[in-house]
């Protein structure tokens, strides 16, 4: 058996140096923390794998986008499967609008009242919505009737993404690097209620099914495939099953504050998904515990300074 070795924290210790260190301890959330970032460096080393990264929750507005946007320019992202939300402020802060913290001693109808509207504790304006909503339908007016009723929601995201002049943003290096964002939840937030808006006027249709033509395609002729999939619900579900297509993940990392007692995606353990045929049955996977927002940077920063 090999014995718990305790953390030694000693000056100037480098972030890969600290995580190493909770790989040795080996158990309970460092453990965890350890062997998440090993596996996660795994994907990096070996090209064979068509890595993903699935991301629920507000990732875009608790400060990772550059983390993301950098990842994805530098190679290490080969798709990406996110709520329609975080696309929205991406492309917010790309428009020129920005996300803050909220102002102590402010009540919501207060927030309300000022224009702002509230994530926890970070908190957009209502201009910048409406800065989001004349771009949005510049973009669409830019596209042709037969364009706007063939795209697939990938294929439209990647056109909009080579609208943006913003280096920072993930939509702009996805389609620079031709990284496909999937968004399977896209209606279900602000610029799928633009795009209906829109389609009381003009003819607009994307077409879901094509998106699952094209990752079904991505992932048939793949090696090897990895995810790492912060939060759950529909992004990691949807990332989990589409390599039912062969039979699973080979390496899967998940980040998550949900629970597995009341049977929800979010919180089911990754050794679930081997049931399904989700997860290879001698796939490598952690989940890990906790908020994607502290624990991501850290493993992306690991495992980087590893290579």
């Amino acid at each position: 058996m090999d014995r718990v070795k305790h953390t030694d924290l000693i000056p100037d210790m480098t972030v890969s140096k600290f995580v190493d260190s909770m790989h040795s301890v080996g158990v309970l959330g460092a453990g965890r923390l350890g062997r998440a970032s090993a596996i996660f460096k795994r994907m990096l080393e070996d090209s064979d794998y068509f890595t993903f990264l699935a991301m629920s929750g507000p990732m875009v507005p608790g400060g990772l986008r550059k983390v993301v946007s950098d990842l994805v320019k530098h190679g290490h992202i080969d798709a990406i499967v996110t709520s329609g939300a975080n696309i929205v402020h991406d492309l917010i802060e790309s428009y020129g609008g920005g996300h803050y913290r909220v102002p102590s001693g402010f009540s919501d109808p207060e927030l309300r009242q000022k224009g702002m509207g509230r994530i926890a504790d970070i908190f957009v304006y209502e201009k910048d919505f409406e800065t989001f909503e004349k771009k949005i339908y510049e973009f669409l007016d830019s596209l042709s009737e037969d364009e706007r009723v063939s795209l697939s929601p990938c294929e439209f995201i990647a056109a909009l993404g080579h609208t943006l002049k913003d280096d920072i943003s993930i939509v702009r290096q996805a389609a620079l690097n031709e990284v496909p964002i999937f968004s399977p939840g896209l209606m279900d937030s602000m610029l799928g209620f633009h795009m209906y808006t829109y389609s009381t006027t003009q003819k607009l249709s994307l077409d879901f099914v094509k998106d699952l033509r094209i990752l079904g395609q991505i992932i048939t002729e793949t090696k090897k495939t990895g995810a790492i999939m912060l939060g759950g619900g529909l992004t990691k579900h949807f990332t989990m099953g589409s390599t039912i297509l062969r039979g699973g993940l080979d390496l899967a990392v998940q980040i998550t504050l949900d629970r597995p007692e009341g049977g929800s995606v979010g919180g089911a353990p990754l050794k679930e998904g081997v049931s399904w045929q989700k997860v290879q049955t001698d796939a490598n996977f952690e989940t890990v515990i906790g908020d994607a927002t502290v624990l991501f940077p850290l493993i992306v920063l690991a495992a980087l300074n590893r290579q």
